[in-house]
């Protein structure tokens, strides 16, 4: 017989009822009726009832096992007795009658129990992750997880992709958040980066004429906290294509990111065409770049019904070309209490207020009312609802101004109205493209033209839109994949012309100088016959948390930073000794306390 085990606890049924068994595992839960114990022993695989009654020669060890105690276990299978069933767990319609025990591991006092699903601390479940990786859920998560990577590697390659390994130890790259650098020690005064994407490198690849290339690749940015991401480093689905266009790229990526949904939905529908959306039409209709479409609200602009109107903030505003007015429909939000209440959300987030009319029946005829009603009169408020489509007991909210400064609010007030009526369909998985992106934006902060993205994109007309289009005007081959309000995945063409490559970074403020000396590896490729390429990235961690219904990333990261990007579990990040500080040639100047 195995030193530990001749099954696992999660692979003994009733054909094996009367054989001999050996299992080792953890002590999940242990219960005492009336004399008799129950463990549950847990491993990797499953749980199976373990049975020690006064007559069995292990019933006095196993009366000191406590929980998460590592034990083996021998004993004789039995089916349970009639009633005793459980047909929800694989194992449920036998135990394991103990005839002998060892204790291969005692536990201390848990910091936090692994039985149950209690929600514990983040300091505490990142410091004793190992602990908090035992129990069920997150251990599926993690199982999840595995799966997802198998599938997304499973078609890729069936896809006609090729797996490579790019460096990790690299030059440092304008990606738009901060390097990682390591101190080189035979190079004193000089630094590698950790790369924030392989974006150089799977470019080079299409190059040397590798034509499809893909890995499930390590980034790495020094970036402050953000909901949607992971501190310090994340994991995404790299690849790069030759000889292809844009549509190429969506048509041979679609069918991927559609199946890997369609494979983990656990019942969910998943879009089976995604909608190719332009960037500036997600702005206006959603407010987004990354719009939830599970939430019906489409924003309209209903500037005209309140031009020259009675209600002077929206009618002076509209007299600067540039502004607007938008209105985001709330079927069955016709309630002044609700009305009211988004008006309150909308203080609490900055805002002087938020504007509404909301319709109800009277004697058979559509009623408007609210303040902005009684200043625009009943003509205008029936314009309005009829555009929009609404009838009584719905609403609609306003917001006026400048699109470019009002959109995340509009869509933060989109996604409010839809979460607070219970107008999201849950049960969906709606992806779509995001297309038309912007090339170039203004940096408000450095008062200077900036990428709005990749810098590596090909913008929309080439060098001769570069050189003589208005920078702001131009768009760019670039796309985003978004699903239920989460960008996932994100691309573009290759600028893969050196003169238009040099022209795109000038703009941006960088001389050609500055783009030979840091991007000196990809310009020197592209005067050596440089294919058309593009490509994109996919988060696969964002993808995990979606199809695992989890609102957070560490819930499907097996050893996450916190918040502070500190590894609580291993002690990260720490002091360098004297000694290696001296090896690396590096001083600390340390701010004062």
């Amino acid at each position: 017989m195995h030193r530990y085990r001749t099954h696992t606890c999660g692979q003994l049924r009733e054909t094996d009822d009367s054989t001999t068994a050996r299992l080792s595992g953890w002590c999940h839960r242990i219960r005492d009726h009336g004399g008799v114990l129950f463990v549950d022993l847990r491993d990797h695989y499953g749980i199976t009832q373990c049975v020690a009654d006064p007559d069995s020669p292990a019933f006095k060890l196993v009366e000191t096992f406590r929980s998460e105690w590592v034990v083996r276990l021998d004993g004789k299978v039995r089916r349970r007795p009639a009633g005793t069933e459980n047909p929800d767990m694989p194992t449920g319609m036998v135990e394991l009658y103990v005839t002998e025990a060892e204790v291969l591991g005692q536990a201390a006092e848990l910091p936090l129990p692994v039985f149950g699903d209690q929600d514990y601390p983040e300091e505490t479940r990142l410091k004793y992750r190992f602990l908090d990786l035992r129990r069920e859920r997150l251990h599926n998560n993690i199982m999840l997880r595995a799966k997802v990577v198998d599938s997304m590697r499973t078609r890729m390659k069936g896809a006609g992709f090729n797996e490579f390994a790019t460096p990790i130890l690299t030059a440092s790259s304008p990606e738009g958040a901060r390097d990682f650098l390591v101190p080189s020690r035979i190079h004193p005064g000089k630094f590698y980066a950790l790369p924030q994407a392989p974006q150089q490198y799977k470019q080079l690849l299409m190059m040397a004429g590798f034509d499809r290339y893909f890995q499930i690749a390590p980034c790495f940015r020094d970036e402050d906290p953000r909901a949607d991401r992971l501190p310090g480093e994340f994991y995404q689905l790299d690849l790069e294509m030759s000889f292809v266009t844009q549509e190429d790229i969506l048509g041979t990526m679609e069918p991927v990111y559609r199946g890997l949904f369609e494979e983990f939905a656990k019942g969910k529908a998943v879009t089976q065409t995604f909608p190719k959306i332009a960037w500036a039409e997600a702005q206006e209709k959603y407010g987004s770049d990354k719009p939830d479409l599970r939430n019906p609200i489409v924003m309209q602009d209903v500037s005209e019904h309140f031009r020259g109107s009675n209600f002077k903030v929206f009618a002076r505003m509209l007299e600067t070309a540039a502004n607007r007015v938008r209105a985001i429909p709330a079927p069955g939000g016709g309630q002044r209490t609700f009305c009211d209440r988004m008006n309150s959300w909308a203080q609490g987030e900055g805002q002087p207020g938020l504007g509404y009319i909301f319709w109800r029946e009277a004697d058979g005829k559509t009623e408007a009312a609210g303040p902005i009603a009684n200043n625009i009169g009943p003509e205008r408020a029936e314009a309005i609802r009829v555009q929009l489509g609404l009838k009584g007991g719905d609403a609609a909210f306003f917001v006026a101004g400048d699109p470019a400064k009002f959109a995340r609010f509009s869509g933060d007030a989109r996604i409010r109205v839809g979460k607070d009526l219970n107008l999201i369909d849950e049960n969906r998985f709606e992806l779509a493209w995001i297309v038309d992106f912007p090339m170039f934006e203004f940096n408000e902060e450095d008062k200077k033209v900036d990428f709005s993205h990749n810098p590596f994109s090909m913008p929309q007309g080439g060098l001769e839109a570069l050189q003589t289009q208005d920078p702001l005007t131009i768009k760019a081959f670039q796309y985003d994949l978004v699903c239920n309000g989460y960008e996932i995945a994100s691309g573009g063409i290759r600028n893969h012309k050196p003169d238009a490559m040099v022209k795109a970074f000038e703009i941006a403020g960088y001389s050609e100088d500055t783009v030979v000396e840091r991007f000196g590896g990809l310009y020197r490729a592209f005067q050596y016959g440089a294919p058309p390429h593009g490509g994109m990235a996919a988060g696969v961690d964002r993808i995990i948390m979606l199809v695992a219904g989890e609102q957070n990333l560490r819930e499907v990261a097996l050893f996450p930073m916190n918040q502070r990007a500190e590894d609580l579990l291993m002690g990260a990040p720490s002091e360098a000794s004297g000694k290696q500080l001296r090896e690396l040639h590096v001083r600390l100047n340390l701010p004062e306390k």
